[in-house]
């Protein structure tokens, strides 16, 4: 089917009280089990490149996008693309005529007054050419001069108060919260704060966005949702079924040297890796 806009499903999730899952691509492999998955369990889904992806892709941005964008088209689910965590205003330049519906532009990293002046610059390029754009803050705190903390280290909150400034201020669409979650997490043991994340369902009139979903055990997910989540995003939990998948296979198969023998098992293990994610965040159509 069509293509569609990381907006609009964003959108219809959060009416519904539900989450649409963004997972992370870096191969083909990874385009082809987010859809695999999707459809399995008959669910919208977002496919999202990071600007790490780009600079493994060797800074070529359009390869791995039109892949994408062709596997989109034939799947037989709602597909979105995303740009995700984008620093260079030249990659952010790219995503129109990439098929990207959406960015994640992320000054996170810079203090606030500068976080808000790019992000702001940032939206009204976005949205002057039909991009939906997302956000987020760095965590408040810190010793002037020294750099900002990463928004979703140990610990990290995002303020309310702050927050509702900063989505007023910027205009972005989407806010990516700091409510427990941290990037990069190989075990399932982080936890939700489950009251902050009230407060900022409360407070915010934009949809929530919930970065490092890896390291939550399902229940966690789903309450997450529950709490105001509207878009899940997942990377980590990909490349630990595929790499679990792949060794597994290679430990089996020492002999092996055609490639596609173990791609195949990598990819059907983050098949089912996405399946399971969409499942426990409630969002099967």
């Amino acid at each position: 089917m069509p293509l569609t806009s990381t907006g609009e499903l964003v959108a219809r999730a959060a009416a519904a009280r539900s989450a649409v899952a963004s997972f992370n691509i870096i191969t083909l492999e990874h385009v082809e089990a987010v859809i695999a998955g999707a459809e399995t369990v008959d669910a919208p889904v977002v496919l999202q490149v990071s600007e790490n992806a780009v600079r493994f892709r060797q800074g070529r941005l359009l390869p791995l996008a039109r892949a994408a964008v062709a596997a989109a088209e034939r799947a037989a689910v709602p597909v979105a693309l995303h740009l995700d965590h984008v620093q260079s205003d030249a990659l952010l330049r790219q995503a129109p005529d990439a098929g990207f519906s959406s960015v994640m532009y992320d000054a996170a990293r810079l203090p606030y007054a500068d976080n808000l002046s790019a992000t702001r610059a940032a939206a009204d390029w976005a949205h002057a050419r039909g991009l939906w754009i997302e956000a987020e803050l760095g965590e408040i705190g810190g010793k002037a001069g020294q750099p900002v903390p990463d928004a979703h280290a140990p610990g990290a909150r995002t303020d309310p108060d702050r927050a509702c400034a900063f989505v007023a201020d910027s205009g972005v669409d989407a806010l990516a919260v700091a409510v427990g979650t941290t990037h990069a997490m190989t075990t399932r043991t982080a936890a939700v704060d489950h009251a902050l994340l009230k407060r900022l369902a409360a407070a915010l009139d934009v949809p929530l966005v919930l970065h490092g979903s890896s390291g939550l055990p399902d229940d966690e997910l789903a309450a997450a949702v529950t709490g105001g989540i509207a878009k899940v995003n997942v990377g980590t939990a990909l490349n630990i079924a595929m790499t679990g998948a792949v060794r597994e296979y290679l430990t089996a198969h020492p002999e092996a040297v055609d490639s596609r023998g173990y791609l195949t098992v990598g990819r059907d293990a983050m098949t089912r890796a996405v399946a399971g994610t969409i499942r426990a965040l409630g969002a099967v159509r």
